[in-house]
């Protein structure tokens, strides 16, 4: 009998045994994940979960009976500690897997604070995982001093959550601006005037130096000479791909495990999918780190292990909840030579151009400007700039 082990009980994961399953597949399914909990949802983490609006339970992406009832046997607290690819074994310390495919939906690893500046200091956190979020919340407390380091949409989110539950909150910015990285300056200006408007103290191009505390963090030294008390510090500086595993395989690694098209790595019977995973792209090759990706990308992997033959064609979208603005971003801005903002108001958004080509949208409170902009981007079509920047022109108008 066949079977399949995916290595890694995050979204993409869940979503690869589901599938199979949903699809038919008949032989034995393994989901190994290194959590002692149930796939879950990562993104209301840092939000929901940690202002204490969302359960445990309902983080869940699938009730846990879900695995049993579809004969999928999820193994969780449990480290790989080897994968040989010709023998085609999974190590699991003494215990040895066969398989005859293998996934990896390892995810991806955040970047941690130095030990020699404070990183490993007490009230120091990351958001990345269950145990993060609830070794922070309790200092969540009203009046609390916060620090946010990473002006990302991690961090940003963190100091949203502080602030509203009534936290003083200094967020660092190391770069020019905050979201230099995946969005336009006019991006960063709503979402700067947004945190302002909270009383959240945003610092840009002021880097942390160290932390300073007898075992627990009391203070931050930053890189414009200032020295900020501290309470506890949230840790936002971005991510790296889950590789470590492949990589002592012997699995081709580019930004990521490498894939083709199909989500194959350089080992026979070995595939990737998720934030873990690079694979090819309008001519070149990319990693995604969302959600609709993981999913998309892991039933398009399960697919191809059955047979299917299916090339993996990319739809990128993203969001963000910060207070009450949704941010929605439709495609991949990589390129832009000049960004068009239309202010309907309350609802706003900016449209990013390569020449005539429309690449992405960027849409805060504005449903309908991201829709249409999905759609004309996932059509490869463009819209009037024109029409665009007139707040009162119908939007439908682009997809005629």
């Amino acid at each position: 009998m066949s079977h399949v082990v995916v290595i890694g009980a995050g979204q993409a994961g869940s979503s690869c045994v589901a599938k199979l399953r949903n699809a038919g597949f008949e032989g034995r399914v393994t989901l190994i994940g290194a959590e002692p909990v149930p796939p879950y949802q990562r993104p209301p983490l840092s939000k929901a979960y940690l202002m204490g609006d969302m359960t445990l339970e309902r983080l869940f992406l699938r009730p846990e009976a879900f695995y049993a009832e579809n004969d999928i046997d999820l193994r969780l607290g449990v480290e790989v500690t080897g994968v040989d690819t010709a023998a085609q074994t999974v190590m699991l310390g003494d215990e040895v897997l066969a398989y005859d495919d293998l996934v990896f939906a390892t995810g991806s690893v955040p970047h941690r604070l130095p030990a020699r500046i404070g990183g490993d200091l007490d009230g120091v956190f990351g958001v990345r995982d269950l145990s993060d979020v609830d070794a922070m919340a309790p200092c969540f407390a009203k009046g609390a001093r916060a620090l946010i380091v990473g002006g990302g949409y991690i961090g940003l989110e963190a100091a949203s959550v502080a602030a509203k539950l009534g936290l003083q909150v200094t967020l660092v910015e190391m770069a020019d601006r905050i979201l230099q990285r995946v969005a336009a300056p006019e991006t960063s200006d709503y979402f700067r005037a947004l945190h302002g408007a909270h009383g959240v103290d945003i610092r840009e191009g002021v880097g942390l130096t160290r932390l300073v505390g007898d075992g627990a963090v009391t203070a931050a030294e930053l890189s414009d000479g200032s020295t900020l008390d501290v309470d506890f510090v949230v840790v936002g500086v971005g991510i790296a791909p889950g590789t470590k595993l492949a990589e002592v395989a012997g699995i081709e690694i580019e930004n990521g495990i490498k894939t083709d098209a199909q989500g194959r790595t350089s080992a026979p019977h070995v595939w990737a999918a998720g934030d873990c995973a690079s694979f090819p792209f309008r001519g070149g090759r990319i990693r995604l780190e969302s959600v609709p990706n993981a999913i998309d990308q892991a039933e398009c992997v399960a697919e191809n292990i059955m047979g299917a033959g299916r090339d993996y064609v990319a739809k990128p979208w993203f969001w963000s909840d910060q207070y009450d603005v949704k941010l929605q971003i439709a495609g991949l801005n990589t390129g832009y030579d000049r960004v068009v903002t239309r202010d309907g108001g309350a609802a706003k958004s900016f449209w990013y151009y390569k020449g005539d080509t429309l690449l992405a949208v960027d849409a805060a409170n504005d449903p309908r400007g991201y829709m249409i902009g999905k759609r004309l981007i996932e059509a490869g079509k463009t819209a009037d700039p024109a029409l665009v920047a007139d707040a009162d022109a119908d939007l439908k108008a682009l997809l005629k």
